[in-house]
């Protein structure tokens, strides 16, 4: 099987090689030692150098173990030809827990760097074990400038070539941006057809800050009410017409607007299908009848927390991701 050969990105800020134009995904849950592990296998034998995790996702050891397989296999020189993004979870985002977190996480990937880390959200909670429903009570306020020093620190010593941030809004950027002497290289946030973030995207731009999206296929959808990305009649038939998937048609839409998709698959055809996007184009009609597409969230900040209990330090109209 012939690897698609991905173009890269270069970002502004920080030391990373140049970033592959679509990453993979690894959050699985349950996380899943061995497929996380076959399936990034399978991600470099049909073209990934990209590979997106977090320490909550529990997958940094099986792709930091695929990293290693697919050296010694030959499928990449060193892992040099490989991008790493990892993530700070909420529990650790107070200014003295972020290099050891980013040390556990680097243990874990069998590696001496990391080519970006990422502040996962724009919410601190009180030191403990990660978990993923919490107490709303455990929410504490979010020290912006501790917590940035930090992440500048873990570039400063190379234990990530470049930092960012996850989730934040323009309101989050504003107040860890009066704090920066490094600015932030990437901002991952939910987004796709369904959920276009012009306004985030525009200041982002406006800052040298890359945009990397995450659900670029709709997914993350824990209500069960359907993908609004993969039924997208508007999708549909640009997809017909183009004789393409709705899938691909979505990560094309991402690529053209200069940001980058982060797509979760543990499929090895779908993980090929998802690089096939970069012969093709979509029309300027397409664009106009995407850009009408009704607009609709998914992820939200209530979503870390359990559905008892109150806020007792912090306002969540503080901690929220949605932006118009």
């Amino acid at each position: 099987m012939a690897s698609a050969v991905v173009p890269e990105v270069a970002l502004q800020h920080g030391n990373a090689r140049p970033m592959p134009a679509v990453g993979m995904g690894t959050a699985a849950f349950p996380a899943t030692l061995e497929k996380a592990r076959e399936a990034v296998l399978a991600a470099f034998e049909v073209g990934y150098r990209h590979f997106d995790t977090a320490a909550l996702y529990g997958t940094e050891a099986a792709l930091g173990e695929a990293i290693a397989e697919a050296t010694t296999r030959g499928l990449v020189a060193s892992r040099e030809e490989v991008f790493v993004t990892s993530k700070l979870w909420s529990t650790q985002c107070h200014a003295d827990l972020v290099l050891p977190s980013l040390r556990e996480s680097l243990r874990n990937l069998q590696m001496d760097y990391v080519d970006l880390y990422l502040i996962h959200f724009p919410i601190s909670l009180k030191p403990g074990p990660m978990a993923f429903q919490v107490k709303r009570e455990d929410a504490v306020p979010f020290d912006f400038e501790g917590v940035w020093r930090s992440m500048e620190e873990a570039q400063r010593l190379g234990l990530a070539k470049a930092i960012g941030v996850s989730n934040f809004t323009t309101k989050h950027l504003d107040k860890l941006l009066a704090a920066a002497t490094i600015l932030p290289a990437v901002n991952q946030v939910e987004m796709n057809p369904v959920w276009q973030q012009r306004t985030l995207r525009n200041y982002c731009a406006k800052k040298g800050i890359h945009v990397t999206a995450y659900s670029p296929l709709g997914g993350q959808n824990w209500a069960g009410d359907g993908n609004a990305v993969l039924k997208s009649p508007v999708l549909a038939a640009i997809a017909k017409a183009r004789g393409k998937s709705v899938a691909q048609v979505s990560l094309r839409w991402i690529y053209e607007q200069g940001l980058t998709p982060i797509a979760k698959s543990y499929n090895k055809e779908r993980l090929k299908h998802n690089l096939e996007i970069f012969d093709w184009e979509l029309t300027e009609e397409d664009h106009l009848k995407i850009s009408q597409i009704p607009q609709k969230k998914i992820v939200l900040a209530t979503d870390v927390f359990s559905p008892d209990g109150e806020f007792t330090s912090v306002d969540l109209s503080d901690m929220e991701i949605v932006e118009e």
